[in-house]
């Protein structure tokens, strides 16, 4: 079955899996704040009564309150300033957690330096907490800065010698959402604008919500300057809203929606096809003529020619690989965002960012994002706006 051929599961098992969903949900919750709650308060620290009392209160009510803000600001009323604060705290009780478990490989080095609880004890959780607030400040910082260029060469042997030296440059996964990050906006554009680039990509993700709810955010897309052309296809957070409206407005912006389409870039006598996919899960979105479809966006287009792919997934590129795609560019991963969530990210996807070879002929380069989803928060996963400059020639030269 390939993914054009996914549709929704029966409407019979949609109550089944909701449940699931629910329970998996709510062990996740109790395992992020429980953990955290016996690791820094009850093992060993042998705190005063009130202490415990009110370490107790803080972890139960912050389960309560995340829970309710999530649903609040993720749910059916999309309260921004309620998914501010889930999101918020979903990222301050994930950096904590991993805090708490590795804080505990001082315990050793204490105890055989001759320190007993409760003093042991007590300095694990305080450099626990620490360690957490050093990283949740650099972690916000990251996050809320204009990301740094990343530049990378790709040499595709079919291209042409007209295009060699063509620069791309890849915007993804802007996320514009609860955080009003208008300024943010402006800023990577201007940065965008200054690589003098050739042709500019934005693989998917670029908002959570609705394009009036995020109208301020991305209306800075609209000044992208790009020699040869502006390209955009659908991520899976646009099937959370409005798919087709995002396709619509970016097309109202001057930029080509790739929905499951083609363009063609000639440059001094040389083309490139560059060619475009909906997100994978678009198929389940059920909206009408949203699906991944390959033989659609390459209907017509020269077999002989080269192929620059616009997928949002990483996943996505066996597809490509069965196509003959040359290059695939895709985000998706965040690179992790905050870690380490990196390796969850391993277990869905073939890779997490860079350059990668699939096959005998294409290649993925996945992009680590250039916003953040979520938590306003970024730890070893630094974001990026991507140049690539394509050469072409033998890549073992």
């Amino acid at each position: 079955m390939t993914e054009a051929e996914i549709v929704p599961e029966p409407p019979a098992q949609q109550p089944r899996r909701l449940r699931r969903t629910v329970l998996t949900l709510a062990t996740m919750v109790l395992i992020l704040f429980g953990v955290p709650c016996g690791l820094l308060v009850f093992t060993g620290q042998d705190w005063p009564a009130w202490v415990r009392g009110l370490g107790s209160a803080v972890f139960f009510f912050g389960a309560l309150l995340y829970g309710r803000m999530m649903v609040l600001g993720h749910g059916r009323r999309h309260r921004d300033w309620a998914a501010r604060i889930g999101d918020t705290t979903l990222g301050v009780i994930w950096v904590l957690f991993t805090c708490s478990i590795l804080a505990q490989l001082l315990r050793l080095p204490l105890w055989a330096g001759g320190v007993d609880d409760p003093l042991r004890s007590r300095v694990t959780a305080g450099a626990a907490v620490v360690a957490a607030l050093v990283l949740l400040g650099w972690g916000h910082y990251e996050a809320m800065r204009v990301s740094r260029v990343r530049e990378v060469s790709v040499t595709i042997p079919r291209l042409g010698a007209g295009l060699d030296g063509l620069r791309v440059v890849l915007l993804t996964d802007t996320h514009y959402g609860p955080i009003n990050r208008a300024r943010w906006s402006a800023g990577v554009v201007d940065v965008v604008n200054a690589l003098d680039a050739d042709l500019v990509c934005h693989t998917g993700d670029i908002a959570d919500g609705t394009v009036t709810q995020r109208l301020e955010q991305a209306a800075p897309l609209g000044q992208v300057k790009a020699r040869y052309g502006r390209a955009y296809v659908t991520g899976n957070h646009e099937y959370f809203s409005e798919a087709q409206e995002w396709l619509d407005h970016m097309r109202e912006l001057g930029w080509d929606a790739l929905h499951n389409r083609h363009i063609v870039l000639t440059r001094d006598g040389s083309s490139l096809v560059v060619a475009g996919v909906d997100d994978r899960t678009a198929a389940l979105s059920g909206k009408p003529g949203h699906r991944t479809d390959h033989a659609a966006a390459l209907a017509g287009a020269d077999p002989d020619l080269p192929v620059l792919l616009l997928a949002h997934q990483p996943r996505q590129i066996d597809g490509a690989v069965e196509h003959g795609i040359d290059l695939q560019i895709s985000g998706h991963t965040h690179g992790g965002q905050i870690w380490p969530f990196h390796y969850l990210v391993l277990t869905d996807q073939p890779v997490l960012h860079g350059l990668s070879r699939h096959g005998e002929r294409t290649q993925l380069y996945t992009s680590r994002g250039t916003g953040f989803w979520g938590p306003p928060f970024r730890v070893f996963a630094p974001s990026e706006i991507t140049l690539i400059t394509l050469r072409a020639g033998d890549p073992q030269t």
